[in-house]
């Protein structure tokens, strides 16, 4: 299944580690796509850290990275803007790293609300209740353009799950009656993102993670093969229930070096 491969999209929570705990799995499978002249890219709808961050994560957890190898809904999202809202000047309901990040990509952040062009909601770990009530406040007495970086309604720990930047957009929601744009996986970007920065076509790829609704149903809405890993937040109930179906259920990502 996977020796047409050339091009592995992991989704990194949930499908390389959880928490952080490293699966035992992770470092020889990315050895052997290494190995094999493939590569491999860490893909995640986690706006809450930066890059540099990840980086820092995936070294104490003992595998090495570099910027190239990652494509994030932070990054997606400033691709997007600049396509779409290049001058516009950004309220962030996010962290720092968030806001940094745009930053870095040419745009200005701001907290004074008569000068904001454009809402970005990301998962933000540093939320405090004024961030909540000026977005409310804008969406309610303006009209703005509003972005959110992905639609994942939870992020998985090592005991369970905390909200994640789907459940402050609901909470949004139920306050103003208005939902955002999300840029993150579903939506077919962050893969396309990743297949055009290094020249490889859909069915030389595969999206893999342990989500359905973001994870699967991004690679199938890119024309990838869509894997779904069984490590992380989807159950057998889920799956069933769900509408959109994977190309290829894994226990885990480990099953892959069977056949790469």
């Amino acid at each position: 299944m996977f020796k047409d491969i050339n091009l592995f999209l992991f989704d990194m929570d949930g499908t390389l580690y959880l928490g952080d705990r490293l699966f035992d799995f992770t470092k020889e499978l990315l050895a052997q796509i290494k190995a094999k002249g493939k590569r491999y890219m860490f893909m995640t709808n986690n706006s809450s850290k930066s890059v540099s961050a990840y980086i820092e994560k995936l070294g104490k957890l003992g595998i090495t990275a570099t910027k190239e190898d990652f494509i994030t809904s932070s990054q997606a999202t400033a691709y997007y803007l600049k396509k779409q809202y290049p001058n516009a000047k950004l309220y962030v309901c996010g962290t720092k790293s968030l806001k940094q990040e745009l930053v870095e990509n040419g745009f200005v952040v701001t907290e004074n609300l008569d000068q904001v062009d454009l809402i970005v909601m990301g998962y933000d770990t540093e939320l405090d209740y004024k961030k909540l009530w000026d977005v409310s406040f804008m969406l309610t007495t303006r009209e703005l353009p509003y972005i959110a970086t992905n639609p994942d309604y939870v992020c998985p720990t090592e005991w369970g799950s905390v909200p994640d930047c789907g459940s402050i957009c609901d909470m949004i929601f139920n306050a103003t009656g208005k939902r955002p744009l999300f840029i993150g996986k579903p939506e077919p970007l962050m893969p396309q993102l990743a297949m055009e920065q290094y020249g490889y076509k859909p069915q030389e790829t595969a999206v893999i993670g342990d989500r359905i609704y973001t994870d699967v149903k991004s690679g199938v809405n890119a024309g990838t093969l869509a894997v779904l890993v069984m490590s992380g937040e989807t159950t057998k109930e889920i799956l069933e229930a769900s509408d959109v179906k994977p190309d290829l259920v894994l226990e885990d990502a480990g099953e892959i070096m069977k056949t790469v």
